[in-house]
């Protein structure tokens, strides 16, 4: 079997050893239910305990404003249905953009269908909202705002801050989805405005099937899985103990390395990036070029399909992606792309590189490398751009 070179870290990441070593005795060994009053119950309590404090830490927060649920869809499904219930009197407007996760758009088109109004607020080319139509939409019947920290597409970073500030200066909660931001780039909630926050232990080195719900002292958020009085009575359920102990990990180890990966990334991306650029003609670069995740590359590449080349990469042992993992079945171009302001046939050809703190620049060179013959070789094939090369010749 040939090397597998993985650039879809935004997809899902390798599980650290560390953190996999951590998890093992909570399958095997300390098994018991942490709700149980036995003492053998007593360690697996602890190790939520101490997850907890590991996960708030990273974003200073307080443990009890930490609830852990199956992954970031739920969180982000449940700080939208929650809020939209418990503020209801208030009113029934809810503001977001429109190149969110789809568990954040999906989750709108169920509210619009209980009667709830949803601003979808645009973006400009680099995928970043404007503050000053977001100020315009804010009316006194908004209950939540909500924008994603960065885009899992295009790796656009939002002005967080300044977004929270103005949510609360009109009264209006603010939740974001911080599933592809949460350890990779500093988060500071209260710095940030944030009332709520989700992320997902498999977007940074720790296990599937485990996210992270934030929910700020005070906040009126109701239970979202009803049964026993798991995470103090707000999600049912008995506790994922191994996945537990696998994110608050994760989370401290993501933490402590934060700084050293942001500089390597950023180093590794800006090169990717030059490469393609300088080589590859008719290659255009999508999202902020430096506010963007240090991890991120996202291209479109003109005259070609993006699934195509996906095809052709796997053969040379390249994990890619074309756009978001959730929506890989779709032949319909990426949302975020349409949203930034691309005509459908160059969205098509999109390719999105992620990569992780493993990556190395001697896989990046062979990456590019390859992707220049197959970006050459697709296009040999296309009668459009053979018509595109004979009028420019013109």
């Amino acid at each position: 079997m040939k090397k597998v070179i993985y650039l879809d870290n935004a997809a899902t990441t390798k599980v650290n050893e560390e953190v996999l070593k951590e998890m093992l005795p909570y399958f095997t060994e300390v098994y018991s239910n942490p709700s149980a009053v036995y003492s053998f119950a007593a360690e697996g309590k602890k190790a939520v305990m101490e997850a907890r404090n590991q996960v708030a830490s990273v974003i200073g927060a307080k443990p009890e404003e930490i609830y852990f649920t199956g992954g970031g869809s739920e969180s982000d499904n449940w700080a939208l249905k929650a809020a939209a219930e418990a503020y209801a009197e208030k009113g029934r407007h809810i503001i977001t953009t429109k190149i969110e996760h789809h568990a954040i758009l999906h989750t709108c088109e169920y509210l619009e269908n209980k009667g709830f109004e949803i601003t979808y607020l645009d973006v400009d080319s680099d995928g970043r909202i404007s503050l000053e139509e977001l100020e315009k939409a804010i009316r006194p019947d908004t209950i939540l705002v909500s924008v994603m920290t960065a885009n899992n597409e295009i790796g656009t970073v939002e002005p967080i801050a300044e977004i929270g500030r103005i949510a609360h200066e009109k009264g209006t909660l603010f939740h974001t989805d911080a599933v592809q931001a949460y350890g990779h780039i500093p988060i500071n909630v209260d710095d940030m405005n944030i009332d709520m926050l989700s992320a997902s232990g498999h977007k940074f080195n720790g296990p599937k099937g485990i996210g992270v719900m934030y929910i700020r002292k005070g906040i009126k958020i109701r239970s979202f899985i009803h049964g026993g009085a798991q995470e103090r009575g707000r999600r049912a359920g008995t506790s994922n103990v191994p996945g537990i102990v696998g994110i608050g990990k994760a989370a401290a180890l993501a933490d402590k390395t934060m700084n050293e990966r942001i500089k390597k990334e950023v180093k590794l991306r800006d090169y990717l990036i030059s490469r393609i650029e300088n080589e590859i003609p008719y290659a255009k670069l999508n999202g902020h070029r430096t506010d963007r995740l240090p991890n991120n590359v996202n291209f479109c590449f003109r005259f070609i399909e993006g699934e195509s080349l996906l095809i052709l990469l796997d053969q040379q042992g390249i994990c890619a992606s074309s756009g978001s993992a959730c929506t890989s079945g779709s032949l319909d171009p990426s949302h975020v792309l349409l949203a930034i302001g691309l005509p459908h046939e160059i969205a098509h050809g999109s390719l999105r590189l992620t990569l992780s703190d493993e990556t190395t620049k001697e896989e990046i060179d062979f990456v590019v490398d390859e992707l220049k013959k197959i970006v050459e070789r697709l296009r040999s094939m296309s009668p459009l751009y053979e018509d595109f090369l004979k009028n420019n010749a013109k």
